[in-house]
């Protein structure tokens, strides 16, 4: 992978997206002494110590690393508007949650630049670790990214240099973590009716260990706040289930919690006052 051309005394990173996670990713690798530049047309101003840029291709000009963190329905888009801006032999990692179709076609767009590219999975709610959330690496590019998060600090494995394989392993994790978040959720709504909630909340806590009683908050939580996205996100997993050719209730039933969620917000924001 080739150096910036912005400077001789270190790689520069584009970071692409500025939501939750690109922010917090924009700003922590800054922190570490890091060069770099972010841009989304979302978002006025950037983290402090980040350079702002006007547009996607001014991000990635001269960059040795691109990290997309776009959402997955933009991440073929902003790729495509990146690409010609970018030098052969940069980096162009893909930290969107999709599936893993997405995912291949993303690398094979990339391959046809001589642009690496890292399909990578975050395995943990960045803003509870930031910067320090687990990653996992497949691609043309996870060697070298993995070897550069190495040098930063940043906790990462590799799967291979499929693009896909890390996509394919969150969605499987995901099937586990929300299908266990949609059980609790469940558990819990009905103890309320009961009157019980809090008696239930610590009977599941006990089980999980000693992390059990913040897991159940989070969960809890974090279901109702992002029951939107989570949804898309399961839907991705069930598709790759459907690929794989095995059977999916438990990712039906998340499925089905988070759509009533959702719902519920919207008509929570429906009928709020203007």
């Amino acid at each position: 992978m080739r150096g910036s051309r912005r400077g001789t005394d270190g790689i520069w990173i584009a970071v692409l997206g500025l939501g939750e996670a690109g922010s917090i990713y924009a700003q922590d690798l800054a922190a570490r002494g890091l060069k770099v530049t972010a841009t989304d047309p979302a978002v006025e101003a950037v983290p402090l110590g980040v350079v702002p840029a006007g547009s996607i291709s001014e991000a990635v000009t001269g960059a040795g690393l691109v990290l997309s963190l776009v959402g997955g329905r933009a991440a073929e888009h902003v790729l495509q508007e990146a690409l010609p801006a970018m030098e052969p032999g940069a980096l162009f990692a893909d930290l969107n949650t999709s599936g893993p179709d997405q995912k291949r076609r993303l690398a094979e767009q990339t391959a046809r630049r001589n642009v690496l590219f890292a399909d990578v999975a975050v395995l943990a709610p960045v803003p509870r670790s930031r910067i320090d959330s687990p990653l996992l690496i497949s691609g043309t590019g996870a060697d070298a990214l993995a070897s550069l998060f190495g040098g930063w600090g940043i906790p990462a494995t590799t799967a291979g240099i499929e693009a896909g394989a890390a996509a394919g392993l969150k969605l499987l994790r995901s099937v586990f973590m929300k299908g266990l978040a949609s059980a609790i959720l469940e558990s819990v709504t009905a103890a309320e009716a009961a009157g019980a909630k809090e008696w239930m909340i610590g009977q599941i806590a006990g089980e999980l260990g000693p992390s059990g009683p913040a897991l159940v908050a989070r969960m809890l939580e974090g279901t109702r706040l992002h029951a939107e996205r989570r949804e898309a996100e399961m839907l991705d997993a069930r598709a790759f289930l459907e690929s794989l050719g095995t059977p999916h209730p438990v990712t039906d039933a998340a499925i089905a919690w988070l759509q009533s969620l959702a719902q519920m917000d919207q008509g929570r924001v429906a009928d709020s006052p203007s």
